[in-house]
């Protein structure tokens, strides 16, 4: 550690760079694409570390350990992890940065090989945010900003190799940098990815390029440079590809030649080849070859290696349509951060592996790397497993976008970003199209960096949503592609009608998950598919960003907390953190918490509907009658159903569910064919089909038997050619019983059996009284929030009207026979609601119960009209007829097929990282909650109702800000709604359809409950 120089005469720290936006690098070598992780030393571990105020403050001698790759601020350090949005966490303006700025400094002693005499030597620093200063042995040896790309640094004169050297990495957490940083996510800091050093001959390759058309053409350009200034002559470059030879381009060596285009420090090369019957490579068959580039000295040694993993496939734009290989392809994309609910920003490749399987099998097709360049090995999978990737820059200026987006002086920074990130990936076949950034306005700074990835790269297509943003149908901007956010489907159809489209449009986010959320997205791709011009988009986004966080003391977990979640719940005195649980001042909320999955990678609810969404499968009923036949729809543009399996499942209304052998048809991609029928079966109710498609062989992202998508639909009986039980049947046989036994004046019956002229047991206000309720059914207009009705204003509007604690300001009760009628008159302040329920005893002890109510016509959205009552203890277990098994809502419930459920009463809430409204079925039928030895309660409603079991009131889930606050209650909260609002995405999008918005007026459902 001796020999390392004071801040105060550090010509680094001098240069105060966390205040220069113009310097983003000094001493750091160019980007490329050779990947030099293959026989690096790897620099990863502990390294000694000590937290300053500020860049300028001086190391003492009290050193502590840090892990690399890692960010301090999950670490145990004062520096805590802090979340904004939008904002800023500080109050200066561009370029500034507050004089509090924390600053890490990480030292550790290299042993230099000592075989590496002679050789260029290079350190590698993965990422590190946000100012890197790079000394060894005391000795500045350079800078770098950008929190997201690699920086690499000559050390080759600053060690000795066979000799030890000391390596200081010192960290700048907020920097002139940090203003075009400003990304939606947590603020960390530290070195985020791994360091290493290695070794080159002083001949290298500096870069290699490849170009693979799907026409089987391969064009590989190659950079060569020597460390010892000019290039030596003879040197020569081959290549080969899976067993052939490449063949040097002679007329690229004599248009160069004849151009005085060769120079003596940097070479070129050219090579090519034409593979036969080639392989294309598309997110559905991610077929890659084997390329290895060499670089030989005159006397043919190898000087130099590269390796390449190629896929050939072609991207262009024609008219409005992006073609993948010349097919215009679907982009079911999501947004992707690097995270980890432990290690922040420090994501492993095996972590990266499982988030591309998750999304692989949930039917994702797409990844845009929000907001910056990804981990590498991201690309490398991506090319493997098979994703279509939309490569952004690390640049966004949200809170002072419009300023930057013209400053000159930000301008060498765009251009460094977006240039350096083409440089790392422009080999990966995944990567289709590149990105400017995201949300920093639009300005001459984007023009430029646009100007230099279309000469460098003209073989991908560029976008930027703020490009875009004003006029779609513009041709003179940055973006070649529209990419809205949330724009309204309604917008996007109208504009691909208007004939004004000039481009493909693909937002760049369109469903927000925030929380209980990602309502429509069913008609949102049904608009999609049906309206030539429309091509996709990327819901915002994978991950929760929850931090795993100890709740004694409130810090993060760290590697510790490994394991200790599971099904995205956390363990006992841990929980899910969100903006504020560290004590920020300045902070916004759970809008961090915003994936499809939960922090530990557990799929939501919504990953079941866009895997039904984007299925490769699709299932049609054509005909009707003994005429009606089943058709398959192969969806996907490349690949035949050869790979999937199959077999039927039906699903009786009151017959349980079997399953037969199927075989799928030979479909080309694109097409249909009709399936063979499955024998029509006997028996009474609805009857619904459908057909459980699994991978029929190990695929490189499922094994064998994983569950691809379940196509379903209503299946009829073959005599009459209608619903054996329709939607609207359940329930009905006993209404009408019941009203005919009070036409006739028939006395009724007690649960105590037949022959009884007992009305239904009801307190002094005519509530149902029943030996296994603790709180009898009375009205419900409320829900627990979601986020999308927080931040969409409607619970605000709710809580004005009072619908969370009504009055029931008037009742009446009437018996005629065996039935009780209850009016009410329930109080809000936007007018009264009528109520009426009426309770009839039938002859085997059930209760029949009817209900209407009435709401005012000012009470225009509100979010339920249903009935809810709470069970005895005891009740642990919940079985259902309807849809799920997963939770499901109105307008996010088409990847929830109906059949017989059961479940855990205590499992059936979503533990949403801000308990809201959560755990409700759709399209439920008949229900039963019972206990040990199958006693309790059954349902049976009048049609299919939205139904929710849990062990919340909505004023226990409103209350509490995480699930850890909650304490459930012994018995169960049940909810039956006539309606059901739906739940959109209005906390960051459109809110929901119409269609799904609680009417007022006249609402009427009935249910008949019965002891087991």
């Amino acid at each position: 550690m001796s020999g390392t120089s004071g801040a105060s005469g550090d010509p680094l720290i001098a240069l105060r760079p966390w205040t220069a936006p113009e310097v983003t690098s000094w001493h750091r070598l160019p980007m490329s694409a050779v990947d030099r992780r293959e026989g690096a030393v790897s620099l990863d571990g502990r390294w000694r570390f000590q937290l300053l105020p500020s860049p300028e403050a001086e190391p003492g001698p009290a050193w502590s350990w840090s892990s690399v790759p890692g960010a301090w601020t999950m670490q145990d350090t004062t520096d805590l992890p802090q979340y904004t949005n939008v904002r800023m966490p500080w109050a200066e303006f561009p370029p500034d940065s507050p004089a509090a700025n924390p600053t890490g400094v990480y030292e550790r002693d290299v042993d230099i090989p000592g075989d590496w005499a002679g050789r260029r030597i290079v350190l590698q620093v993965g990422a590190a945010e946000s100012v890197l200063l790079v000394h060894v042995d005391g000795r500045p040896v350079g800078l770098s900003k950008d929190s997201h790309l690699a920086a690499e640094f000559d050390l080759s004169d600053a060690v000795t190799p066979g000799a030890s050297a000391t390596v200081r990495l010192t960290v700048v957490k907020w920097s002139d940098a940090s203003h075009i940083e400003d990304q939606d996510q947590w603020w960390h800091a530290g070195i985020t990815r791994s360091v290493l050093l290695y070794a080159t001959d002083p001949l290298h390759l500096a870069d290699v390029a490849v170009r693979a058309r799907c026409d089987g053409s391969l064009r590989v350009d190659c950079r060569v440079r020597s460390a010892a200034g000019a290039l030596p002559e003879g040197w020569y470059v081959t290549g080969r590809l899976d067993g052939q030879d490449l063949v040097q381009d002679s007329e690229f060596d004599r248009l160069n030649a004849e151009d005085e285009r060769v120079s003596d420090f940097l070479g070129e090369a050219r090579l090519r080849a034409t593979v036969r019957d080639v392989r294309t490579w598309t997110a559905e068959t991610p077929e890659l070859y084997g390329l290895t580039m060499r670089l030989h000295r005159t006397d043919g040694s190898v000087a130099d290696t590269s390796t390449h993993r190629v896929g050939f496939r072609e991207v262009e734009i024609r008219g409005r349509d992006l073609l993948v290989n010349g097919e215009r392809v679907y982009i079911r994309g999501v947004n992707r951060h690097d995270f980890h609910p432990l290690t922040g920003r420090t994501v492993s490749q095996k972590d990266m592996r499982a988030d591309l399987l998750t999304l692989k099998r949930f039917g994702f097709n797409a990844i845009r790397t929000a907001h910056y360049p990804n981990d590498p090995a991201l690309l490398d999978l991506a090319d493997e497993l098979g994703f279509y990737v939309v490569d952004e820059a690390n640049i966004e200026s949200h809170d002072h976008a419009h300023e930057i987006a013209d400053d000159p002086r930000y301008a060498s920074a765009f251009l460094d970003r977006v240039s350096r990130m083409v440089l790392r990936d422009k080999n990966h076949p995944s990567v289709i199209i590149w990105s400017l950034g995201n949300e920093s306005d639009y300005g001459a700074n984007h023009d430029a960096a646009a100007g230099w990835v279309r000469r460098h790269d003209p073989s991908r297509p560029i976008q930027y949503e703020g490009a875009a943003k004003l006029d779609w149908a513009a041709t003179d901007d940055a973006s070649d592609i529209a990419c809205p956010m949330y724009a309204p489907i309604e917008d996007c159809v109208a504009h691909a009608l208007s004939g004004e489209q000039t481009r493909p449009l693909i937002q760049c986010e369109y469903s927000h998950a925030m929380g209980n959320s990602n309502g429509t997205l069913a008609d949102h791709w049904a608009a999609i598919e049906s309206t030539p011009g429309l091509q996709g988009g990327f819901i915002w986004e994978f991950w929760d960003h929850g931090i795993l966080q100890r709740v004694n003391d409130g810090r993060p977990a760290g590697r510790a907390g490994a394991g200790l979640y599971d099904n995205g719940v956390a363990a006992p005195g841990l929980r899910w953190a969100y903006g504020g649980d560290f004590g920020e001042a300045v902070h916004d909320g759970a809008f961090i918490a915003d994936g499809v999955v939960f922090p530990d990678r557990t799929p939501k609810p919504v990953m079941y509907e866009h895997r039904e969404i984007a299925a490769p499968v699709r299932l049609s009923v054509e005909g009707e009658g003994t005429w009606r036949v089943l058709r398959v729809h192969n969806r996907q543009h490349f690949r035949d159903l050869s790979w999937l399996a199959a077999e039927w499942e039906f699903a009786a209304a009151d017959g349980g569910s079997w399953t037969v052998p199927a075989a799928l048809p030979d479909v080309p991609p694109g097409g249909a064919a009709v399936i063979d029928r499955p024998e029509v079966l006997d028996g009474a109710g609805e009857i619904w089909l459908t057909l459980r498609v699994t991978a029929a062989a190990d695929e490189p992202w499922a094994p064998r038997g994983t569950e691809v998508c379940s196509p379903q639909v209503r299946w009829y009986e073959a005599e009459a050619g209608e619903p054996v039980v329709g939607d609207g049947a359940a329930g009905v046989k006993d209404a009408e019983d019941a009203s005919a036994r009070d036409s006739l004046g028939h006395p009724g019956s007690r649960a105590g059996g037949p022959g009884s002229d007992a009305r239904p047991e009801t307190d002094a206000d005519g509530l149902l009284l029943h030996p296994l309720l603790t709180a009898p059914p009375v009205l419900c207009l409320w829900r627990a929030p979601t986020d999308n009705d927080v931040l969409g204003g409607m619970a605000d509007r709710w809580r004005a009207w009072g619908l969370g604690r009504p009055e029931r300001e008037t009742v009446s009760v009437e018996q005629k026979g065996a039935r009780v009628l209850v009016r009410s008159r329930w109080a809000t302040a936007a007018g009264p609601v009528e109520h009426e329920q009426a309770f009839t005893a039938l002859r085997d002890g059930r209760v029949f119960v009817e209900e209407t109510a009435v709401l005012p016509e000012e009470l225009s959205d509100v979010a339920r009209v249903g009935t809810v009552f709470e069970t005895v203890a005891g009740l642990d277990r919940f079985a259902w007829y309807g849809q799920g098994p997963w939770e499901s809502y109105p307008d996010r419930a088409a990847g929830a097929p109906v059949g017989h459920y059961s479940a855990a009463v205590d499992e059936l809430l979503t533990p949403y990282l801000r308990p809201q409204e959560s755990g409700g079925r759709h399209g439920v039928r008949h229900f039963s909650l019972t206990g040990d030895g199958g006693h309790g309660l059954a349902v049976r409603l009048d049609e299919p109702r939205q139904v929710s079991v849990t062990r919340y009131r909505a004023e226990d889930l409103t209350a509490a800000a995480h699930h850890d606050e909650l304490v459930p209650r012994p018995g169960c909260v049940v909810h039956i709604d006539a309606a059901h609002r739906g739940v959109g995405t209005a906390s960051c999008g459109p809110d929901t359809s119409p269609s799904y918005l609680v009417p007022p007026g006249t609402h009427r459902w009935s249910w008949t409950l019965r002891t087991l």
